[in-house]
């Protein structure tokens, strides 16, 4: 039977971050992720999951200025110090809240670079990150996500990441597969799962092709568990949607699967 955990990020948006926790524990999950943890003190996140018996499943690396629309920083020449510098900065936060993976965010491709360039530098710092993450005992994940939402992102469809991943080299680097960003992008969403489940480190869920719950659009959330489950995944799902009608009034679908 698959496993879910909550992401806090989109999750519980209308009480404080720390609030969410409890409450994601009384949803019945048993893990957590989310996007950025960087504004609150490490301590204190290790603390809110160990008070509610939470693990950890991920969060992202730092990726730059979001509220000034950057979407990460891998891919940006010129930005390779500060890359590296957040590398550093997202280990030590997942040591310290006992997360065993990182996701990287490429980033939106300049127009102004050549992509020649633009890919030599996210391969050059997906080579980095995925050296300084085996050091520490931790998986690198990278995860492709749809133009509709991110107009320009550098990568966006599984084969691209998984040809990525190939020149990367690393033994510890895998493809974050998002259901509602492949789902817009290429569909086929049974097909690629079972084709590339070994090389899948972390699975996200949202229906489409509103991002809300599972229920709410166009895929069949019970089928594919089913396929997830038969192709031999047993990491966790994350639920990175945004509800509908409230996180609580939305979880109808997690009934069958509450641990």
């Amino acid at each position: 039977m698959p496993k879910f955990d909550a992401n806090l990020s989109l999750l519980w948006t209308e009480l404080p971050f720390p609030e969410r926790f409890a409450r994601a524990r009384a949803a019945g999950f048993r893990a957590v992720e989310y996007q950025f943890p960087y504004d609150d003190e490490k301590e204190r996140l290790a603390d809110l999951l160990a008070a509610q018996g939470l693990a950890l499943v991920m969060h992202n690396l730092p990726a730059g200025d979001w509220a000034a629309g950057e979407r990460g920083i891998a891919c940006l020449p010129g930005r390779e110090g500060e890359f590296q510098d957040g590398v550093g900065r997202a280990i030590d936060y997942a040591r310290a809240q006992g997360a065993r993976r990182l996701n990287c965010l490429a980033g939106i491709a300049p127009a102004s670079v050549p992509p020649d360039a633009v890919r030599a530098t996210l391969v050059r710092n997906l080579k980095f990150a995925a050296a300084e993450l085996k050091a520490a005992g931790l998986d690198l994940l990278v995860e492709p996500i749809n133009t509709r939402d991110m107009p320009g992102f550098a990568l966006s469809r599984s084969r691209q990441t998984l040809d990525l991943l190939d020149e990367v080299a690393a033994d510890n680097a895998f493809l974050q597969y998002d259901v509602y960003h492949m789902q817009v992008m290429e569909g086929d969403l049974t097909a690629t799962l079972t084709a590339h489940m070994p090389r899948i480190g972390h699975i996200q869920i949202a229906d489409a092709p509103a991002r809300g719950e599972p229920g709410t659009g166009e895929v069949n959330f019970p089928f594919l568990f089913k396929a997830i489950d038969a192709a031999g995944y047993t990491g966790w799902i994350g639920c990175e949607y945004r509800p509908t009608a409230g996180t609580d009034a939305g979880l109808g679908w997690f009934a069958p699967y509450r641990g």
